[in-house]
């Protein structure tokens, strides 16, 4: 049985390992870290870096978990990074090690689908179900805020936002894959976009949720609290214009609808 550990005098090697072979499982499986990581399969790899899927053997509760390797320079950078990440704040983080040459840091694994899958243009959501899904996703961003950006940004990216749709829950695919230097502007307009994918702007958007999209649009929010407190300013008027709008007949559904086009045509020109 291969040990998973780096010999000090390869570095590097152990990463290595896994390129080319993203989603193997057979061999993947003879392999322990640390004689408690048990390799499932290896997700994805780049040079300095490796995200495995693996069964924590001391855990019998919650085994399954992700392991982020990162070697040489990017293993500075995220011991860094990765040392600001508080439980309490991140209750999917189980912690970080130093094994021989890799750093490891380690998260629970979730379940779900992921948001492109289910939000794109001609999706059949109700708009009861989008503006459940939105405020889930926002307040998912939300516990994000204190952690440190390169973390929070990397979990924001669409491959990363798992939607769990039995049990109504926005996740986390904690692959904090290496990414440029980021801020909290980067994360927000990470989250901006993702509400954008589940509601769309269309006709059938009142006016409250019209304008809420274009704060969007135009990026000027600051952080992902910033977004949330317009959402929670916007939320209760946005739901009484979308049930006010399926009340009304046919020929009035028709004739607001041709009244918010005219409307909004004309501001789009000004």
């Amino acid at each position: 049985m291969h040990s998973g550990r780096i010999d000090p005098n390869r570095p590097g090697e152990s990463i290595r390992r896994y390129h080319g072979r993203k989603g193997e499982k057979d061999e993947m499986a003879t392999l322990l870290i640390r004689e408690r990581y048990k390799v499932v399969r290896a997700i994805a790899a780049q040079p300095g870096y490796a995200l495995l899927e693996a069964v924590d053997i001391s855990d019998r509760e919650t085994p399954s978990c992700l392991l982020n390797l990162y070697e040489g320079e990017l293993l500075h950078r995220y011991a860094r990074i990765c040392v600001g990440i508080r439980k309490e704040e991140c209750p999917a983080f189980r912690g970080m090690f130093l094994e021989k040459g890799t750093l490891a840091v380690v998260f629970d694994r979730s379940e779900g689908q992921p948001i492109d899958s289910l939000f794109y243009r001609g999706d059949t959501w109700s708009w009861q179900d989008r503006l459940a899904w939105a405020e889930l996703l926002m307040h998912r961003a939300l516990s994000l805020a204190n952690l440190p950006p390169e973390v929070s940004c990397a979990a924001l990216l669409s491959d990363n936002l798992l939607f769990d749709l039995t049990n109504k829950r926005v996740s986390i695919r904690w692959m904090l894959q290496p990414m440029e230097e980021m801020n909290q502007r980067e994360a927000v307009l990470l989250a901006a976009d993702h509400v954008k994918k589940i509601l769309p702007r269309t006709l059938r958007a009142g006016d409250t949720e019209y304008r809420f999209l274009e704060q969007l649009e135009a990026g000027t929010l600051r952080s992902v609290v910033d977004l949330y407190g317009k959402w929670r300013d916007a939320e209760s008027a946005i739901r009484t214009e979308r049930e006010e709008f399926e009340h009304k007949n046919f020929i009035k559904r028709g004739l607001i609808l041709l009244g918010r086009a005219f409307r909004r045509r004309r501001a789009r020109e000004d």
